[in-house]
């Protein structure tokens, strides 16, 4: 089974190209083609993992749809079949991994929302008992449920070393209305999908949020609740620990083994590849209760 860890479809204007996504211009509207590539600590790996891109795709649509009660989307649809006919000569390129999508004015922020002590805000709680500077009750554990979810946001930035940040330095960055209207969008999105996600045995960890201007209306953009952008944990077997359903898998392994983050990362192991798409297709059948036919 390959990944398609490069997308060059000649023809297109590139507007941008990501870790993972590359970005068309259409003109209003944008292309969004995911690839199966996989990035931690700031680097893309030189290993992909297949299908993921196509995971991705089915996922952020699938939550864009369920959600757009609480946020409009910029999804237009991921059919190739319904994209503009200057595409039909891309459709088995694009089929299953591509998004046709509004063209929105990025608002560079990370909407991060957190439900539990996990990642980077566990780190710094056991450094400091504060998470994004706000001071939490002592004698949390890691994954440890928060009485509340916490918004904590981050810049958004194109080389990839994003920084948190407080909110109220969001505000100065995206003006003080703007910053109320995100952060409880963000929060309503997060608590939607904890309750749904729940409703099927798996655990909403955190997740991150991206929004952009559409004409004058703020709507939600780039991904939505992917394994990528998400910590999902659940329970494969009654009273087992429960184990990561996102990319958290694999920086666990790239931690364990030692890589120092500042050399160029490794080759992962053939186990670690096929172990991490298993987990990321059993996310989607657990959230959507489908199986792809592209996977069966």
């Amino acid at each position: 089974m390959q990944a398609v860890t490069s997308l060059d479809i000649s023809g297109l204007e590139v507007f941008s190209k990501g870790k993972v996504r590359d970005l068309y211009d259409l003109g209003e509207n944008l292309l969004v083609v995911a690839s199966d590539r996989v990035s931690a600590f700031d680097y893309v790996l030189p290993s992909g993992i297949p299908d993921k891109g196509k995971i991705l795709t089915a996922l952020s649509s699938f939550w864009f749809k369920h959600m757009e009660n609480i946020s409009e989307h910029h999804l237009i649809t991921d059919r190739v079949e319904e994209f503009p006919g200057s595409l039909k000569m891309y459709q088995d390129v694009l089929r299953h991994r591509s998004m046709l999508v509004k063209k929105a004015r990025r608002i560079d922020i990370e909407c991060i929302v957190r439900g539990y002590l996990a990642g980077s805000a566990w780190k710094e709680y056991s450094a400091s008992g504060t998470v994004a500077g706000c001071e939490l009750p002592g004698g949390l554990k890691e994954n440890s449920k928060l009485e509340k979810p916490i918004f904590t946001p981050s810049t958004k930035a194109d080389d990839g070393h994003d920084r948190n940040i407080t909110v109220s330095e969001m505000r100065d960055i995206a003006g003080s209305k703007p910053t109320e209207e995100v952060m409880a969008t963000s929060v309503r999105l997060f608590e939607e999908a904890s309750v749904f996600a729940g409703a099927r045995g798996v655990t909403l960890l955190d997740t991150k949020f991206e929004f952009g201007y559409l004409d004058e209306k703020i709507i939600l953009i780039d991904e939505a609740l992917t394994p990528d952008s998400s910590r999902f944990l659940v329970e494969e077997k009654s009273g087992s620990e429960p184990v990561n359903l996102d990319k958290q898998f694999i920086r666990d392994f790239l931690e364990g083994m030692g890589w120092d983050k500042d050399s160029p990362p490794p080759v992962l192991p053939d186990h670690v590849v096929t172990e991490c798409r298993r987990r990321y297709l059993m996310l989607f059948e657990r959230l959507t209760g489908e199986i792809p036919q592209w996977a069966r």
